[in-house]
């Protein structure tokens, strides 16, 4: 039986791992928190190597506040940075394949075609700079690596932005919501089958690897499919980004070319307001 590391057990795509783990029968997962497990501790990180043979490591341990990460870099590129060189040094002494979840805030959103894996990243956020550094340290430090660029990741469990606004439907009339920032919301139990499908396969091209769910959508649309499918009462405005000022800019498009990892596990990805009405009907 493999074992298969999870860090950031605590968090939402972790937690939706663990959903989807209880199908896989053959194979061990052991979610460890920043408290069970602090990445940014290499001889931590080590040591429990030592005392547990990983076949897998899944890196969902991140720094993820977007705007707080402005003003602390220092602790945003210890965990982003710091944290993802030290799993992928330790992955590189055992021999365990490495696999990092990543971000579309690596590219700067001026684009108005599909990103790819080889287009070129241009961060114009702390939270997207210490992403790409860490993807670069990975790199830089062991071939046995998978990268999943992933965006708008979402799901019942945690903070994200469709219990934002079931929430904040609940409890307004009106509410404004950016249509000029275009991107994939992404389903994380989608993207959790994902991980375990890349596990499963017999032999593996490393490298990065683009995922979200298909299609395209404003986070205008993302939160009118969310009132919509779960019958909010709400009025909803679109409003321009300059009308909601954020301490970190944001890519204006960061719309994801998927055919690499379509072709690699010979998949279908579900469109996201399916995956948005699959995710509304589990609360």
């Amino acid at each position: 039986m493999k074992n298969i590391l999870v860090t950031g057990g605590n968090g939402q795509l972790a937690t939706c791992l663990k959903e989807v783990s209880e199908e896989q029968g053959d194979l061990n997962f052991l979610f460890v928190s920043s408290k069970q497990l602090d990445i940014t501790d290499y001889n931590a990180v080590n040591d429990f190597f030592k005392k547990n043979d990983i076949s897998y490591c899944i890196n969902c341990a991140a720094y993820t506040a977007v705007d707080k990460a402005e003003t602390d870099i220092e602790a945003a590129t210890k965990v982003n940075v710091v944290g993802a060189r030290n799993l992928s040094k330790v992955c590189s002494l055992f021999n365990t394949i490495l696999i990092h979840i990543s971000t579309d805030f690596v590219f700067d959103g001026e684009k108005t075609s599909l990103y790819s894996e080889e287009d070129k990243e241009t961060p114009i956020c702390v939270y997207g700079q210490t992403k790409l550094k860490g993807e670069i340290a990975i790199a830089e430090s062991w071939e046995k690596h998978i990268i999943i660029r992933t965006s708008w990741l979402y799901s019942e469990y945690g903070n994200n932005f469709l219990k934002t606004m079931l929430r904040l439907g609940s409890e307004r009339d009106k509410l404004g919501v950016v249509v000029d920032q275009i991107g994939t919301p992404t389903y994380a139990v989608d993207l959790a089958k994902v991980i375990v499908t890349f596990i499963h396969k017999e032999s593996i091209d490393f490298g990065i690897f683009h995922f979200s769910n298909e299609g395209v959508a404003s986070w205008y649309d993302f939160a009118k499919s969310i009132f919509d499918i779960s019958k909010t009462k709400v009025e909803l405005a679109p409003i321009k980004s300059e009308a909601y000022p954020t301490p970190a800019k944001r890519p204006s498009f960061s719309v994801m070319d998927k055919s690499k990892i379509k072709n690699e596990l010979d998949i279908t990805i579900p469109y996201w307001r399916d995956s948005v009405a699959m995710c509304l009907s589990k609360f």
